[in-house]
């Protein structure tokens, strides 16, 4: 399967750049199209010193945007979504396909002083559930770039026998070879396709400077990275192989080995 991460800053009202970048997949025989955190919405700090009105306006236009596009160009979408729900601001991820809309809400969100989304919307916090979804012979599921710290969220990919996971992230500051080894590890003892969408662009206030480097990048089962982008506007275009997933799960086992404990 043929499968795009788009690397953007917040996209504009107009269609005009996203329609360009899905028709390139679309003669390329993508299927599937994952775009970096805060590409729809305004980034976080920005949404803070919005009236929900306006947030409300932004979702709503760039909802039937991707709808009229997936359409268009017969894709699969994933893309980070601030929905409002009667005032009520909710972090999600929405999966668009030509016929449907499916909405994930995020479970675990940044609570850092400087960066406290859990505290800002009103996601409910409950037992965690791994979003999955299935898209021809392969099995996805959807890991926010903050969620990808905890170990719950990998014991429950590597129960479901997840082949890819989609993260979504907007990572910052000095952290780009933190991320690239904790993606390793993580496709590597999980025996699974790690790709990962990473914003880029700009964002200063009164205390401190955001910069978002992107390096999105594509981690395979065995823990290598096979592609990755550099810190502007980019797309990256892959190839997902389920008979190498297949592959290092034989190989390595750690699936087997946790089956004979009764722990996956």
């Amino acid at each position: 399967m043929k499968l795009a991460a788009l690397q953007l800053s917040t996209l504009p009202m107009s269609e005009a750049k996203l329609d360009y970048y899905f028709r390139i997949c679309e003669n390329k025989g993508v299927e599937l199209i994952l775009l970096s955190e805060y590409a729809l919405n305004s980034f976080f700090k920005e949404l803070e010193n919005m009236p929900a009105l306006m947030i409300k306006e932004q979702t709503n236009h760039k909802i039937s945007v991707l709808k009229s596009l997936c359409k268009k160009y017969n894709l699969t979408v994933i893309a980070p979504i601030v929905l409002v729900k009667s005032g009520k601001l909710i972090k999600s991820t929405a999966k668009f396909s030509p016929k449907s809309i499916h909405y994930y809400n995020q479970q675990f969100l940044i609570n850092f002083k400087h960066w406290n989304e859990e505290k800002f919307f009103d996601n409910v916090i409950e037992t965690y559930k791994l979003p999955v979804f299935t898209l021809g012979k392969i099995k996805f599921a959807i890991v926010s770039g903050f969620e990808a710290h905890f170990d719950a969220v990998w014991q429950e990919a590597m129960r479901k026998n997840i082949d890819i996971v989609l993260m979504p992230s907007s990572s910052t500051f000095d952290s780009s070879l933190r991320w690239q080894e904790l993606l390793k590890t993580r496709s590597f003892l999980n025996s699974m396709y790690i790709l990962r969408a990473n914003r880029v662009g700009n964002y200063t206030d009164k205390d401190m400077s955001w910069k978002f480097y992107g390096h999105s990048k594509l981690v395979n089962p065995y823990g290598e990275i096979e592609l990755s982008l550099g810190h502007k506007e980019e797309i990256l275009l892959c190839d997902i192989e389920k008979s190498q997933v297949i592959d290092a799960k034989k190989l390595w086992g750690w699936r087997k080995d946790l089956a004979k404990r009764d722990m996956i």
